[in-house]
């Protein structure tokens, strides 16, 4: 039915007779010659309707966007002066011979060519006409791909591609289950997995030592930035093998991925513990591309009578921080008062701020409304610490340590977007050394991963 797709065909195939499948993208009546741009998943190919060919012109006529057709003709080199050089097959056209209407198609919700301007709604409303876009079928195209080299790396890693049950029951994974009411067993419930980890590990039970999967998850949880109900997942388990071989497959995996599809090298991945990360930014996935950095100044606001300060401390689970983020003092009052409600999402109770107008005035050159409840002495060793400049600004945040870490965590990616300081490119990290448990709101242990982690440490420390 067809033998050339539109975006393959170029000077190579002129004075070749071709099939053309696909949707009419635009048509064109200039002066009695019919163009039509004809579209499908590689690209657009202009074909031309000559009245000299009655029976075929008059059905071009009818044609109207999004119709699908079935096009005959030769190939032909374009006329001078009328070349696309933006198009693959710009240097050729298509003189139909034969056309054949597959389907016709309504006005469609919305052009093509115009989704910059159609809502999301819209587009969601209509998704069999937003996936014809080339920019949906290119994001598909290159999701394919990626997929085929990730089972083609493990592959030749001896890695095995096993699909496991997508009914099963409950597991505690740190997430609320989906669940499916059972036909056969009144009163019973499915539930759908949130990972394959018990499937995965009875694997390894049973001897296949390298397994992977490309595979569906399901959680039932609030939509967030990182969070979806239902999501795809690189599921990888092996055994007899330590962590650093894991890291490896898995960092090699990424890096060759990248350098493959998007032309960049990564690099050696650098590592840094958990500790370290939720110290530094507040967050066990940092983004490495922001220099912005959490300062800890407890130790300089346990003596103050300022108690938002005072109070956290001294509290050993609660933390004091400052923020400086270069030529903040830009910011308006309303920019500022937009940042205090944003912060008020992850449960502070406010957020406090300096602005270093000119460090050589002192205190003077200092603005903030809550200057007047701290020593001078401690503003002037905060400032030292966080070693700032004229124009900066600095936020602080004290609180549970839970607290300040996602409240302040959060405002350091967004301030940063804000204000243009996020650099450009990739920052992949290693975070190491998570904790196996962290207490819940009643001091009591919970896991702050998944229940089946190894813990790092020998039997008879654990047991201490």
């Amino acid at each position: 039915m067809r033998s050339h797709y539109c975006g393959q065909l170029n000077e190579a195939r002129i004075d070749e007779t071709v099939s053309l499948c696909g949707w009419v993208h635009r048509r064109r009546d200039h002066g009695g010659v019919i163009f039509v741009d004809l579209r499908d998943r590689d690209g657009l190919c202009q074909v031309v309707f000559d009245p000299d060919r009655a029976d075929t012109f008059a059905q071009a006529e009818t044609l109207r966007n999004e119709f699908v057709v079935r096009v005959k003709g030769l190939v032909r080199a374009r006329p001078e002066g009328t070349v696309n050089p933006d198009l693959p097959s710009g240097a050729i056209e298509v003189l139909a011979h034969e056309l054949e209407i597959l389907s016709v198609a309504r006005t469609p919700a919305f052009q093509l060519d115009e989704h910059a301007s159609v809502s999301e709604d819209v587009r969601l409303r209509h998704r069999y006409i937003d996936l014809r876009r080339p920019e949906m079928i290119d994001r598909l195209r290159f999701r394919s791909k990626v997929c085929n080299s990730i089972r083609n790396y493990l592959d030749d890693n001896g890695f095995l591609d096993i699909e496991t049950p997508i009914l099963t029951r409950a597991t505690p994974e740190g997430a609320r289950d989906y669940l499916v009411p059972s036909r056969t067993h009144p009163g019973e419930f499915f539930a759908l997995p949130q990972s394959p980890q018990l499937f995965k590990q009875i694997l390894m039970v049973a001897g296949m030592d390298r397994y992977y999967q490309i595979a569906k998850c399901f959680r039932d949880e609030d939509l967030r930035a990182d969070r979806q109900p239902e999501f795809t997942q690189i599921d990888i388990e092996t055994s007899f093998m330590d962590e650093a071989g894991i890291m490896a497959v898995a960092e090699n995996m990424i890096r060759q991925i990248f350098q493959r599809h998007l032309d960049v090298d990564l690099g050696e991945f650098p590592r840094m513990t958990w500790g370290e990360a939720m110290r530094r930014f507040g967050s066990d996935k940092p983004d490495l591309r922001i220099d912005l950095e959490f300062t800890d100044i407890a130790d300089l606001m346990q003596g103050v009578d300022f108690k938002v300060f005072a109070g956290p401390a001294n509290d050993p689970d609660s933390r004091v921080v400052a923020l400086r983020v270069p030529g903040g003092a830009s910011l308006s009052r309303k920019e500022i008062d937009d940042y205090t409600r944003f912060v008020g999402i992850y449960g502070a109770k406010g957020l406090a701020w300096i602005k270093v107008n000119d460090l050589d005035a002192g205190i003077e050159g200092l603005q903030s409304p809550i200057i007047k409840f701290m020593p001078e002495d401690v503003v002037k060793q905060v400032l030292d610490r966080l070693q700032v400049a004229s124009g900066d600004i600095i936020f602080f945040g004290a609180d549970k340590a839970g607290i300040v870490n996602e409240a302040i965590g959060a405002l350091r990616l967004k301030v940063a977007a804000d204000l243009g300081q996020v650099k450009p490119g990739w920052a992949p990290l290693w975070v190491v050394d998570f904790p196996m448990f962290e207490a819940d709101d009643n001091g009591r242990p919970s896991p702050l991963h998944h229940p089946f982690t190894a813990p790092s440490c020998t039997p008879e420390e654990l047991k201490a």
